[in-house]
């Protein structure tokens, strides 16, 4: 996603997507680790999304930017 997309979400939206994204980075680990992943760049996607979600939420928090 990119982060236009993700700023024109609200709050509540992004913290949903965080945690399926997290859950999805940790489904991606487990089968890392079992040897079933065929695409090792996933992984790092998943985590970039992440930090784009946690920097939007925060810079709301902070008052930075507004929420749609």
């Amino acid at each position: 996603m990119t982060a236009n997309e993700l700023r024109s979400k609200s709050s509540e939206e992004l913290e949903n997507d965080l945690q399926d994204f997290r859950d999805t980075a940790f489904n991606i680990n487990f089968r890392r680790i079992l040897g079933q992943l065929e695409d090792t760049s996933q992984l790092t996607k998943v985590k970039k999304d992440i930090a784009r979600i946690r920097t939007i939420l925060r810079l709301r928090e902070l008052g930075i930017e507004d929420s749609p």
